[in-house]
């Protein structure tokens, strides 16, 4: 039986890690199958990718080569490392995936979604998830929690402004596709936001 592709999304510093971690741990004690990996990222080149777009000396990229450079480290993840593990029937838990290139690069950055969409039409077309885990937490609430910004993240780096677009964009993905996004409350403790996460995957039969 061919595998599950589950996404984690939310803006920077909404406690993705910490509930990866915790998901992560869970999923050894049950015994179950899975393959932990992150967007942009995943595999050498996909890593290396991702060295280049966050950088933050890289202040001078377009906005246009950055949606690119985020769909070719994605087209090259899935071939690496993503396809692989669903071929094996393994749950594929994915950092971030395609609709963080909606949320960044479409509505933040003013691309549109129907250039993003067309670059990301692979992904889309091919490996759509089969649930998307959103953490509803404000960037003004996650960068207070994070005490500031990445100096060395550029992403991070782009102002309250654009994150406050960025969580606009989550908002607005999440309204249109509940059938697959689960809105989890980014305000809980950890160990809630983790049990609402469980829940919400059992009930959709990713778990």
């Amino acid at each position: 039986m061919r595998g599950k592709l589950i996404t984690f999304e939310g803006c920077d510093g909404c406690g993705k890690s910490t509930q990866l971690k915790m998901l992560s741990a869970y999923l050894q004690e049950q015994g179950v199958q899975h393959v932990f990996t992150r967007e942009p990222g995943g595999g050498k080149i996909s890593e290396a990718i991702r060295e280049i777009l966050l950088n933050g000396k890289n202040a001078e990229m377009t906005d246009e080569c950055e949606a690119l450079l985020y769909a070719a480290a994605r087209v090259q993840h899935l071939h690496d490392k993503v396809e692989p593990a669903l071929q094996e029937g393994k749950l594929v838990i994915c950092d971030r995936y395609v609709d963080s290139s909606l949320a960044y690069q479409a509505y933040a950055r003013g691309l549109g979604e129907t250039f993003v969409e067309s670059i990301n039409a692979f992904a889309l077309q091919n490996y759509l998830p089969d649930a998307t885990v959103f953490i509803d937490l404000t960037p003004e609430e996650a960068f207070l929690r994070k005490k500031g910004a990445d100096e060395n993240d550029r992403l991070e780096q782009a102002g309250l402004a654009f994150h406050k677009r960025v969580y606009e964009g989550f908002d607005s993905l999440a309204k249109r596709y509940p059938k697959r996004y689960i809105r989890v409350d980014g305000k809980q403790t950890p160990a809630e936001i983790f049990a609402d996460v469980v829940k919400a995957l059992k009930e959709r039969n990713c778990l």
